[in-house]
């Protein structure tokens, strides 16, 4: 008999490891016990040399599905007892905080079976889980993941879940959210008034009822509300735009199943795949035509934001409704999703009817994630719920604590302690003082999470930028806190470094909408000779100005007309007959030519996501835009595959100029053409950028990333040359995948 001891960190909380241990041990007659403490989970082993054995392959084999074992130590030790049989200890509190924090996961199959069952006592409980599935990080105040450690700690068990509770056998062994209908939370529907009109079962059939008959409701999540109503109905659609000021932005969409996805979209294996996976994220799909879906779900563009119901409140409200429902984030422009009753009633009264709610408190709010499949990657548009927090392995050892603290637009934090670099779910775009609040109130929660004090903080250069602000507020009020800015678009190559452990020299293309440069302009089309200490910017698209900086964004007009004034006279501007210039009086373009002769809140920018509005404008498209990407999306929608030509351009030694291709553009007169051609052209300059350093690996990375067909280009042609190449996936290549790229630089 022999005594090992082992140490097993990782995602290894809150997923059924410890009954997953234990079972496995009395498969192999193995005695001795296992614990959870704060830095992950501990087993001491008890048994003959071959059976210890075969359980440690084992569980490096086949682990919970849910787990995530990062790191396994395994250490023979002398031990007098001799154990008889095999317990789940209490776990401890060591202190020295470590574990990594669970996602929260859509229900499973067991526990929708649970609720539909008559005879089960969790008939129709709207807030079924087990140890398979349910929430995780939104309940969560501290590690180690126990339920006194949650917001369930005020809901005491009845005898028959405390059953549950305390048998290894059962899958809702230390599920901490485990609770029924007696002695857990429980669904409340109110009124505009708040006035509590039904509870439960009763609560959801009157909830599916109103929605039913075009009512907007807001509906309680797992991370946060949602506004639901009726998808099929054009005229509650409609309302819900004009109330909250959304004119063209795409909705998304909550199904019952897949097959009910699948009468809507035209949907591969691989989109299948990950819309049935545990996590359940939003999947941005090609749509049917002429379905019965409103034409104002998602005007203009071809595609639908579509995820599967993922609470027992879902599926219960789909056994009364027989169509697809708008499912968006309950929220104000610019904040984060909203997690109480209050502040629904505070911030949203105006839009909703009623409000479904549930006594479990969210202690972390967290929005639905977005994936976008690109041939066979699943790349992440927005990492929160079931995938985030996300944890990527260093391959060193810190002896630091560093905090980073991303960009402003999509903003995230991430962490490094050990070897562990740990990426927070999206926050909100740092544009109001409530989502300010909660990315300090983020900080704080991860900071208490792991008793983490940073040493290290890294932020952006830009000075107003409220995480850069907030770095340097931490710093005067911590002196000893080192303090360290880097770059945004080199941080943008980080992260694809990081997310691939990757540690030489590369090429990498940062391609986004607007970053601040080292020279005080607008960058945002850069190619950079990168290091994890150092980068090199060895060409970027010519500067041109943005009439009106913001202004511009929202107007491509401005941006196509500034375009314009590079290359002709305002004589010969005035006398063009293209849609730009029709898009503006006489008068108008000679005040922005004054404008940009002077400079007058015109600053230099090099933005690949600023032409793609400009050449919206030049096409026809959009002079004016009503939320983010959505040039992006109108010039993908117009893309032709069977055009293969691209506009001229020339790679000067350190810009690429782009007149030569605004010359020609201004004489096509076909949209598609337009933007077919303006694709390829950004493709043929990737390449030729790329031939002249074969030596290096190519990086792509960047919010213009995300665009489809732009990618999937690049993927077929870098292929076909034999290139390596690496490009966001698992980290989003928009600015939420920014605090990873600070904290993967190496300055130590």
């Amino acid at each position: 008999m022999r005594t090992f001891k082992l140490q097993i960190k990782g995602i290894v909380q809150g997923v059924g490891f410890r009954p997953f241990v234990y079972n496995l041990a009395l498969k192999h007659h193995i005695k001795g016990w296992v614990n959870n403490d704060d830095k992950g989970v501990n087993i001491l082993l008890y048994a003959s040399y071959s059976n210890i054995n075969l359980f440690i392959e084992e569980l490096k084999q086949n682990p919970p599905k849910l787990s995530k074992i990062n790191e396994i130590n395994i250490e023979e030790i002398t031990f007098l007892e001799e154990f008889k049989s095999f317990e789940i200890k209490q776990s401890l509190n060591t202190n020295n905080k470590s574990t990594i924090i669970s996602a929260d996961i859509a229900i499973c199959d067991e526990c929708i079976e649970d609720i539909n069952d008559v005879s089960n006592h969790r008939y129709n409980y709207t807030l079924t889980n087990c140890i398979n599935c349910g929430p995780r990080y939104s309940i969560i105040n501290t590690v180690p993941y126990d339920r006194c450690n949650t917001s369930m700690k005020e809901f005491l068990l009845c005898p028959k879940c405390k059953d549950e509770y305390k048998n290894p056998l059962n899958r809702r062994y230390h599920a901490q959210p485990v609770s029924c209908e007696v002695c857990g939370p429980n669904l409340t529907l109110h009124d505009k008034n708040n006035i509590k009109i039904s509870y439960n079962l009763e609560a959801i059939k009157k909830t599916a009822n109103l929605i039913n008959q075009g009512y907007i409701l807001a509906v309680k999540g797992m991370g946060g509300f949602h506004l639901i109503c009726d998808a099929t109905n054009d005229k509650v659609v409609n309302m819900l735009r004009c109330i909250k000021n959304r004119p063209t932005k795409p909705y998304a969409l909550m199904f019952k199943d897949i097959n009910s996805i699948k009468n809507y979209t035209n949907l591969n294996l691989e989109e299948e795949k990950i819309l049935t996976s545990k996590e359940k994220p939003i999947v941005l799909l090609e749509k049917k035509e002429n379905s019965s879906i409103s034409s104002f779900v998602a005007p203009n563009v071809n595609k639908l934001g579509c995820f599967i119901a993922y609470t027992g409140i879902h599926h219960l409200l789909f056994r009364y409704i027989d169509k697809p429902l708008i499912a968006t984030s309950a929220n104000l422009k610019d904040e984060p999703i909203i997690k109480t009753k209050e502040d629904i009633f505070t911030k949203l009264v105006d839009i909703i009817d009623f409000v479904l709610d549930y006594n479990r408190e969210i202690v972390n709010s967290c929005d639905d994630s977005i994936i976008q499949v690109v041939k066979k990657y699943n790349i992440k548009l927005r990492n929160a719920r079931g995938y985030a927090p996300t944890l990527i392995k260093l391959n060193e050892k810190l002896d630091k604590k560093i905090l980073s603290l991303g960009a402003n637009q999509k903003s995230t934090i991430s962490l490094a302690f050990e070897n562990n670099l740990i990426l927070s779910p999206y926050i909100a775009d740092l544009n109001s003082i409530e989502s300010i609040e909660y990315f300090i109130r983020t900080i704080e929660t991860f900071k208490n999470f792991y008793n983490f004090k940073p040493d290290v903080v890294i932020c952006d250069k830009h000075p107003n930028y409220e995480s850069t602000k907030f770095a340097f507020k931490l710093k005067e009020e911590n002196p000893n806190i080192k303090l360290v800015q880097v770059q945004h678009h080199y941080a943008h190559i980080l992260s694809v470094m990081a997310e691939n452990s990757l540690d030489e020299e590369v090429l990498g293309f940062a391609f986004d909408g607007t970053g601040f440069g080292e020279d005080g302009n607008i960058w945002g089309g850069e190619v950079l000779i990168a290091s994890r200490k150092e980068y090199k910017r060895i060409k970027h698209i010519e500067y041109f100005k943005l009439l009106g900086t913001e202004i511009a964004i929202k107007e491509p007009k401005r941006v196509a007309l500034s375009l314009l004034f590079d290359i002709f006279t305002l004589e010969e501007i005035l006398n063009l007959d293209i849609p730009t210039t029709k898009a503006f009086s006489h008068t108008q373009i000679k005040t922005l030519h004054t404008m940009w002769q002077k400079g007058l809140n015109a600053p230099l920018c090099s933005s690949i996501g600023r032409l793609f509005d400009a050449i919206s404008s030049f096409a026809d498209i959009l002079h004016t835009q009503t939320y983010e990407g959505e040039t992006g999306l109108q010039i993908e929608l117009n893309y032709d595959s069977s055009i293969n030509a691209c506009f001229s351009y020339e790679i000067l030694e350190k810009t690429i100029d782009i007149k030569p291709m605004i010359r020609e553009i201004i004489k096509e007169k076909d949209k598609k053409t337009i933007c077919s051609k303006f694709i390829n052209t950004l493709v043929n300059i990737i390449l030729e950028i790329s031939n002249s350093y074969k030596n290096l690996p190519v990086i792509l990375s960047g919010g213009v990333f995300q665009n489809k067909i732009l990618l999937e280009l690049l993927i077929d042609k870098l292929q076909e040359e034999g290139r390596i190449f690496y490009f966001n996936v698992d980290v989003p290549s928009n600015d939420s995948g920014i605090s990873i790229g600070q904290i993967y630089h190496q300055f130590m």
